[in-house]
């Protein structure tokens, strides 16, 4: 089995404890040498400033090629523009440009009367400026909001024609969901590497409301091999197991990049990273 190159995503932390977690996990996995790593936006933009923050401190303090996140959430395309401005400023090539969930209370995202209406027209916008390496979100499974079987394909061919350089999928279980997706994308003729996304089941429960969120289908049998570990202890060697599985079966089909979901939890990606054989380089003695 070859060696995959890996990424990670982390969120910004809004508490003290949090901000512990956040430096706890970069200092974890930051050893084991990541393509990159990605910080997101909070739902609606509400973590715009401590994104920020936290893309020049692991930048700065850890040496990390960081992708920050953007979106179009409640915001002008002015604004929208300056946050990617103070990003290159920052020393930032890499964004992760997405149309963003809706703001707190909202059925649905809703443009900004002057802002961008979609993650196409954001892409578009930061490519024109020159200055990033953009990467865009991908669904192998339906997006709750697509109106037909293959909107997702053609939604992300419209991001990858408008200068997107790369795709990272939202988090699957069963890796034939996203080898359906690859060959649909590559029939459309996407050509740009689509990045599976791989979220560590640190809680069942927790996924499956994510799953929930997002679209995911959540199989019968794996619902059903948690319930009887959750009875006898052994979750963690089954989060282990599963994950480690699906990466190895990606990686056997072809896959080159890994894009890991932490939520600021390090302890089971780098669990699951060793198990693919990758290892740290060096113990980094920095903190921010």
């Amino acid at each position: 089995m070859s060696t995959p190159r890996i990424s990670f995503e982390f969120f910004p932390p809004q508490t003290l404890d949090a901000s512990f977690r956040l430096w706890e996990t970069v200092q974890m996995l930051a050893p084991l040498k990541p393509s990159f790593v990605s910080v997101t936006y909070g739902a609606g933009g509400t973590t715009r400033k401590l994104t920020h923050e936290a893309v020049a401190a692991i930048g700065r303090n850890y040496g990390l090629n960081v992708a920050a996140h953007l979106t179009c959430v409640d915001a002008t395309k002015a604004e929208t523009l300056e946050i990617a401005e103070a990003y290159a400023a920052a020393g930032v090539t890499e964004i992760v440009a997405l149309r963003g969930d809706a703001p707190k209370g909202a059925a649905r995202f809703t443009a900004h009367p002057e802002g961008f209406a979609s993650s196409v027209e954001l892409v578009e916008a930061l490519a024109k400026t020159g200055k990033f390496k953009i990467r865009v979100g991908a669904y192998p499974e339906p997006h709750p909001d697509a109106g037909h079987s293959s909107a997702d394909v053609e939604h992300l061919k419209r991001k990858v024609d408008a200068g997107a350089t790369s795709a990272i999928t939202q988090f699957f279980f069963n890796a034939d969901t996203f080898f359906r997706f690859r060959d649909a994308c590559v029939a459309a003729g996407i050509n740009v590497p689509i990045i599976p996304g791989i979220l560590p089941i640190i809680s069942w429960d927790g996924a499956k409301k994510f799953a929930a969120r997002c679209g995911a289908q959540v199989p019968t049998a794996l619902d059903e091999a948690f319930r009887v570990a959750a009875r006898d202890g052994r979750e963690d060697l089954l989060s282990l197991t599963q994950c480690t599985t699906l990466c190895a079966r990606l990686i056997e089909g072809g896959v080159d990049d890994l894009h890991f979901y932490t939520l600021n939890r390090p302890h089971l990606t780098q669990a699951v990273v060793r198990a693919l054989g990758i290892t740290p380089e060096v113990a980094l003695e920095k903190v921010a």
